[in-house]
């Protein structure tokens, strides 16, 4: 088993290692006493995972019920959240018990942002059980729900009490859920280690998902608000979350961040802001990966999408301009660089 320790506005734990979920009750009884714990999962994880969460849980003294909502993106919305509140409500969940967020990124996205509001505040684990969630959404303490406006528009910072990442979930992943999960790899990659490219695609599971929470970790301890190298982590997600918004999210999260890399690098470049063009190096990676670099929409319209990124300031919005593949820095551009930036970029 590997263990990091984030410490952050709070200090908690992520473990990795297989058969963590079996015996996540064991885990939580050295942090908690017996307790009433919600899990929160959806309707594809909940027959995989759950009544093994359940039982390890209830082995050692706590007393777990359970809260489900429809898979997908689109439960990712204030309905769905307003449900889960009055689900905790209505089962007398108190601040001095347990939310336990079990799956992927949209789980852990709803889960935690529940867990930053609920009552003001309750503490919660995650366990993902996809690799995108895994080595992006588990760990940070970033919840947010979509808005009809736009992705993640709603949202917190709340840091897990606990995260147990078990990579044996893994091996029910349809192919296109690992393909997601790699791409996210590949922009920790481009902003932070280029020698994790071989290992992404050897699909060495385990040591992708350790390198990427290693450099997670170091991110969100020196910027947990995410106001300066945090934004790092969004490399491509200017553009992505445009996509995401402009397909009705049948462009997966992974493969709208693959997409929006090589489209904010080839932009960048063109307009001399970034001292090499790794769009090329990202294109051939991806299509590795079976990702084309296409992007169905126009750059006026991600443009406008983009008018809504939680990185603007003072109408300026901070950009990741790579240097290199492994080494990527922010820069505050106008509204009209980004416009220019998209338009080369898209505009192949």
């Amino acid at each position: 088993m590997k263990k990091y320790t984030v410490s952050a506005s709070s200090v908690y734990d992520v473990l990795i290692g297989r058969g963590l979920l079996a015996d996540a009750g064991r885990y939580l009884a050295e942090l908690y006493t017996p307790r009433h714990i919600s899990v929160i999962t959806d309707s594809t994880v909940n027959g995989k995972y759950s009544q093994v969460l359940m039982t390890s849980l209830m082995e050692h003294g706590f007393r777990p019920s359970k809260i489900l909502f429809p898979a997908g993106e689109h439960s990712k919305n204030l309905t769905t959240y307003a449900n889960i509140l009055e689900a905790l409500a209505e089962d007398c969940i108190s601040r001095s018990d347990l939310l336990i967020a079990l799956g992927g990124g949209v789980v852990c996205d709803l889960a935690g942002f529940v867990a930053g509001t609920y009552m003001r505040g309750i503490d919660y684990i995650v366990i993902p059980t996809t690799l995108q969630a895994a080595i992006d959404t588990a760990i940070g303490g970033k919840a947010a729900i979509n808005l009809n406006a736009g992705k993640n528009l709603a949202g917190v910072f709340w840091q897990p009490s606990l995260v147990l990442c078990d990579p044996g979930t893994f091996q029910t992943l349809p192919e296109p859920q690992i393909i997601d999960g790699l791409a996210e790899a590949v922009k920790c990659a481009a902003i932070s280690d280029a020698g994790l490219v071989p290992k992404i695609l050897d699909r060495d599971l385990d040591y992708v998902v350790e390198r990427c929470i290693s450099i997670k970790k170091s991110l969100v301890e020196v910027d947990e608000r995410d106001t300066g190298l945090r934004q790092l982590l969004n490399f491509g997600h200017t553009a992505a979350h445009g996509i995401e918004k402009l397909s009705a999210y049948s462009i997966s999260h992974g493969r709208a961040v693959a997409k929006g890399m090589i489209a904010e690098a080839r932009g960048a470049w063109r307009m001399g802001l970034a001292k090499t063009d790794i769009s090329g190096d990202l294109t051939e990676i991806f299509a590795s990966l079976g990702i084309t670099p296409d992007i169905p929409f126009s750059a006026r319209d991600l443009y406008e999408h983009a008018l809504k990124d939680k990185k603007i300031r003072d109408n300026r919005i901070n950009m990741i301009i790579p240097e290199s593949l492994g080494k990527c820095t922010l820069r505050r551009i106008s509204f009209t660089e980004l416009s220019e930036l998209l338009r080369l970029g898209v505009e192949a």
